[in-house]
């Protein structure tokens, strides 16, 4: 697995991941575990639908 994501798209999902449990928690909705996902990529620095789109975030050397 080639790293596909940069330092703000990981700090994006990070966010949006904890808005998804946190509303999740406040909702009472086991939605809120979809929130998962985008922070395990966002951990992982892969993420396999930029991967299948060949989209690549991580900053140039």
């Amino acid at each position: 697995m080639t790293k596909n994501i940069g330092k703000v798209d990981k700090v994006a999902r990070i966010v949006v991941g904890v808005i998804f449990i946190v509303l999740g928690i406040i909702t009472g909705s086991w939605l809120g575990l979809i929130g998962i996902i985008p922070i395990a990529t966002a951990v992982v620095n892969w993420c396999p639908l930029y991967a299948l789109l060949k989209i690549n975030t991580c900053e140039k050397p």
